[in-house]
């Protein structure tokens, strides 16, 4: 089966030059649900670019029988962030013009719906596909009225004018699976939103981070949310509902590296989840159930961050994966001084017990810059 690829301009710059996105799409010969993949919204997040390749390699191979519904496919969906350097450093998490993180800049539909109980109180009789595809439609009318100030002479900035551009690709899609990488070291995990756990498990990962709260308007946070408010108030009325719409991140292992063996723990997971959504019908997959037990679910506020107390080196710093408890050292900041004084080494010791799941791949830090994170 082979794809159909589409260029979709995406900024005109100062040079001539004019940056796009490049969609693979791979339509199955029988309907069903639609399922949108991107990678490398950060710049140094790369590995989920090697996930798409091999999938854009594996999808080749099958038959259009063998693919209910269509899979999208958007490999380094951020040129600006993807090209961005500092010296020989890939970073690319902000948008250097307008200080904004990219992924903190989608638009949310359940902050512009305020009649959405009352939406939900006309929706209550009808079938939960027929709800769907109502609420659906509501989004994307309210969606495209910002192709009034797009088109303005005035314009929009360029953050205003990406977003927009890259979730006009996903806005109808049924599962979207945004593929990210720490910007520093980190381990394979994803992230969960309610109700979603078994679902977390096809992805077949060691542990997910679930979400207990939301602190920005983050790609996968801005497609799914409108559907957890209309299930919030549906269960007000009286009726408990689930939409069959899911979105993922997966964090595959550290930044500016297409570390295989992440790039491998993501193909995998994401052929699985597929086979299990029965939007692919392939051999092998999904696994056993028996597989998928073995996840675990930390809350996303149990996260901790150490900062830095001071300037210094770093030393002896627990490894990357390990659980610690709490009153136990986690590193040494060797500190240096311009007062006279020799050097000297400073214990940081963990506040709770934990999993370190996120290290800084820089060992030198001024103070206040992030060392490690630990999530209990």
């Amino acid at each position: 089966m082979l794809p159909v690829v589409s260029t979709i301009p995406l900024r005109h710059m100062a040079s001539g030059d004019v940056l796009s996105l490049q969609v693979y799409k791979f339509i199955g010969a029988q309907p069903g649900k639609k399922v949108y993949i991107q990678s490398n919204l950060h710049g140094a997040e790369i590995a989920g670019n090697g996930v798409i390749y091999e999938l854009i390699e594996f999808l080749q191979t099958i038959n259009d029988t063998d693919l209910f519904g269509e899979i999208w496919l958007v490999p380094v969906c951020n040129p600006m962030s993807t090209n961005q350097r500092s010296h020989i450093f890939s970073s690319g998490r902000f948008c250097s013009y307008e200080g904004k993180d990219w992924n903190r800049i989608f638009w949310d539909y359940e902050k512009h719906a305020d009649n959405l109980l009352e939406f939900a109180k006309s929706q209550i009789n009808f079938e939960l596909e027929v709800v769907r595809k109502n609420y659906l439609n509501v989004i994307i009318q309210k969606f495209a009225q910002i192709l009034e100030k797009i088109n303005s002479s005035s314009g929009i900035p360029y953050t205003e004018l990406f977003s927009y551009k890259l979730q006009s690709l996903s806005l109808d899609a049924d599962y979207l699976i945004d593929l990210h990488s720490h910007t520093s070291q980190g381990l394979n995990y994803l992230y969960v939103f309610r109700n979603r756990e078994e679902s977390a498990k096809s992805f077949l990962l060691d542990f997910g981070i679930r979400f207990d709260k939301y602190d920005g308007d983050a790609f996968d946070e801005a497609f799914i949310k409108p559907w957890l408010a209309l299930e919030d108030c549906f269960k007000q009325l009286g009726r408990e509902i689930r939409f069959d719409v899911e979105a993922w991140t997966l964090e595959l292992g550290t930044g500016m590296q297409m570390n295989p063996v992440s790039v491998e723990k993501g193909l995998r997971g994401v052929k699985n989840y597929l086979a299990e959504k029965e939007v692919l019908r392939i051999d092998e997959f999904p696994l056993n159930k028996n597989t998928l037990n073995q996840m675990s679910f930390k809350r996303r506020s149990m996260s901790k961050k150490y900062f830095a107390p001071t300037g210094g080196m770093i030393q002896k710093r627990v490894e990357l994966g390990s659980v610690v408890k709490a009153g136990e050292r986690i590193y040494k900041i060797l500190k240096f001084n311009k007062e006279g004084k020799l050097p000297s080494v400073i214990d940081v010791i963990a506040e709770q017990d934990g999993l370190v799941y996120d290290i800084s791949s820089n060992q030198a830090v001024n103070e206040g810059e992030l060392v490690l994170r630990i999530i209990g």
